[in-house]
């Protein structure tokens, strides 16, 4: 199909004198004198190559050509106007789409809150969320198939993405609710020495991985880790079934199983932080607005 080339003016001036059918009315509205208007209207109507106005002493109308022609020059006009407030606005940072991945247990703490502080200060703004750990999250941020990450432990160096700590949380005791330890306010980490665990699996989330091993290898003992789950639900899906035992974030509380108790540990000073990641060369007004939104509303604690 053969691409036209209308001038968006002559467009416009058709219009509103189709509105008016009267050229003096018709040039007041377009703040221009009615010569410019008629050579404007004689242009349209020769790349059309039909008049589209009939022309009597004192009385104009609309031509079959130019009753064809009104509701496309209305309909092009419109998604013109709407196309350049929609660019305005994603421009601006309040309208566009913003793609989040994040970890399923943020579900449980920093996500919630985050997203309707933003929805209700952008709510023009389409979020895209995707659920997934920290190894993905870090590698859809560099190839640009998401703009934040919400994930636990970031890197401590990346040349190229940015992190902000959010929340930090301390790690609990997972246990089956027939547990001996259940019948302790707070478990030494030694005690579970004997228990089988049950962790994600360490590609999914190195630095987390880490801490809880080194948790129990600064108790003493290596953890025998006979299951892995990728989700934290799972994994207190199989403690609840007597497979083994777990550490975890102490967010993890609000996964609400009957047959399994969580305990504070000891020692408990080891911290799990959670951070929202970017990519630091990102433009994206969005990001921009969703990082400014963290400094003025940071989450709170569980």
């Amino acid at each position: 199909m053969e691409r036209p080339e209308l001038p968006l003016p002559q467009l416009h001036a058709f219009v509103v004198l189709a509105e008016e059918l009267h050229f003096g009315r018709a040039a007041t509205r377009l703040g221009i004198a009615q010569p410019p208007l008629s050579q404007q209207i004689r242009r349209l109507e020769d790349k059309v190559g039909y008049a589209l106005f009939s022309r009597e002493p004192g009385k104009i109308g609309l031509t079959s050509a130019g009753r064809e022609l009104l509701p496309a020059a209305r309909h092009a006009l419109t998604d013109l106007a709407e196309g350049l407030t929609a660019a305005r606005e994603a421009g601006s940072g309040r309208a566009g789409r913003l793609r989040i991945g994040f970890a399923a247990s943020l579900a449980l703490t920093v996500l919630p809150g985050l997203l309707r502080t933003f929805r209700e200060r952008f709510p023009a703004v389409d979020l895209d969320i995707q659920e997934m750990t920290t190894t993905p999250q870090l590698a859809a941020l560099r190839e640009r198939t998401i703009d934040i990450g919400l994930l636990r432990e970031p890197p401590t160096h990346d040349a190229d993405l940015g992190f902000k700590t959010v929340l930090t949380e301390p790690f609990v005791a997972v246990l089956p609710s027939p547990h001996p330890l259940t019948a302790q306010r707070t478990v030494r980490v030694e005690k579970l020495a004997e228990c089988p665990f049950v962790l994600l699996p360490r590609a999914v989330g190195p630095p987390l991985y880490d801490q809880i091993t080194n948790l129990c290898t600064a108790a003493g003992f290596t953890p025998q880790v006979t299951q892995h789950a990728v989700e934290w639900q799972t994994v207190c899906a199989l403690v609840e079934t007597g497979l083994g035992v777990s550490l975890a974030p102490e967010s993890i509380r609000r996964i609400r199983l009957k047959g399994v108790a969580f305990r504070g540990i000891e020692p408990g000073t080891t911290r799990t932080r959670v951070a929202v990641a970017w990519r630091k060369n990102d433009a994206n007004p969005l990001v921009l607005r969703l990082l400014a939104a963290l400094n003025q509303d940071p989450p709170g604690r569980p």
